[in-house]
């Protein structure tokens, strides 16, 4: 297992992690072996955003005893009254779910309490307006909430709460589909959703990804908005190369599930090429790098997608960019201009001209 470092909290976090949808349609016993696998394998980061109120107990026989080795992310405004999932922006109703979860999880603290699932500007307002938003600031000021996350789907909701400077997690739907425009959760159009990307990693706040697979469609020819399948590891491949992103989440029932997952790590990198998306790309995201690393291997032996990422972070005003830049063993001023990797871009990025832009910028920031 790899790990990321949240710049605001410190935490060390393994970017694969495991979303909580539908483990509970595995029962206890299986459930809890997958949970306990994918703890020994290295995972330690854990949503809770279940799909059922019958995943709680789960996880709290899964990691009794070794509960300060795993963290959690729980949501101010997921309701389990009725046993499945729903939403609530009621302060009594999350008060007693929060407590509720607590108990079955067996335990008195949470490591990323969210603000949850906030996809209109009016719901932000309602989240306020009702104590909600008090009532997280004050589990946190009594150490039972440690860190403040949010939860959306929304660029433009997003960008308004972390104006708070509140929010140390970000959980938001990062695949090519949604970053394209397909799906119900396509909110925001290429720039606004890379905006996010690149805020959060210019401010040091991590990105949990939800929905990497948008709900299993893309693994799917026959459902892909695309047309055609993407492999799991091409999805997560694809969400960890986005600025800002520490953990993927998808969810996992079996220690099969589990398997499949671990096994991101054994594969070679012609099975995490996800170049396949510039066929659907659509015609604004031309001539924009992606970091997909579809040019390699250079010549001189230039890491290009970092070279852009940090170019990209650079621009945007993110001092730590330039110095993680310049600590490259080889940057833009290697470039010989061959064109190798111009012929390579699958989104069509003049890299060679870039190399150059990029190498006049970073040379007035030593």
């Amino acid at each position: 297992m790899k790990y990321r470092i949240n710049q605001r909290t410190g935490d060390k976090i393994s970017e694969i992690g495991i979303g909580s949808a539908y483990m509970y349609e595995a029962g206890m016993e299986e459930a809890v072996r997958a949970l306990r696998k994918a703890y020994e394998h290295g995972i330690n980061y854990f949503d809770l955003a279940a799909g059922d109120g019958a995943s709680f107990p789960i996880y709290g026989e899964a990691f009794d005893g070794i509960r300060n080795n795993v963290m959690f992310q729980i949501h101010f405004g997921a309701d389990y009254t009725k046993g499945t999932y729903g939403w609530s922006l009621d302060l009594d109703t999350i008060k007693r779910a929060v407590d509720d979860q607590l108990g079955k999880l067996r335990t008195d603290y949470i490591d990323y309490g969210f603000i949850h699932c906030q996809d209109e500007h009016n719901d932000w307002e309602t989240y306020q307006k009702n104590g909600i938003l008090d009532y997280i600031l004050e589990m946190q000021k009594a150490g039972v909430v440690r860190h403040i996350g949010l939860s959306s789907h929304t660029p433009g909701v997003i960008q308004e709460i972390l104006n708070t400077g509140l929010v140390d997690m970000l959980m938001f739907s990062v695949n090519p589909a949604y970053d394209y425009g397909k799906g119900d959760y396509a909110h925001g159009d290429l720039d606004e959703r890379a905006a996010v990307y690149k805020r959060c990693q210019k401010e040091g706040i991590g990105i949990s990804v939800m929905k990497p697979f948008s709900g299993g469609q893309l693994l799917d020819a026959s459902r892909s908005p695309f047309g055609r399948a993407l492999s799991i590891y091409q999805c997560i491949q694809y969400a960890l190369d986005k600025p800002g992103v520490l953990t993927v989440l998808p969810g996992a029932q079996s220690t099969e599930e589990i398997d499949a997952l671990l096994a991101y790590y054994d594969q070679p990198e012609t099975a995490l090429d996800y170049a396949v998306i510039s066929s659907f790309a659509p015609a604004d995201a031309s001539g924009k790098c992606v970091y997909c690393n579809h040019c390699k291997p250079c010549p001189v032996g230039l890491d290009i997608g970092l070279i852009n990422k940090y170019y990209d972070l650079a621009v945007l005003g993110d001092d730590m960019a330039a110095g993680h830049y310049h600590a490259l063993s080889k940057n833009a001023s290697d470039c010989i201009g061959c064109g190798h990797c111009d012929k390579r871009c699958p989104f069509h990025v003049a890299q060679s001209a870039r190399m150059k832009d990029i190498q006049a910028f970073f040379a007035q920031k030593k």
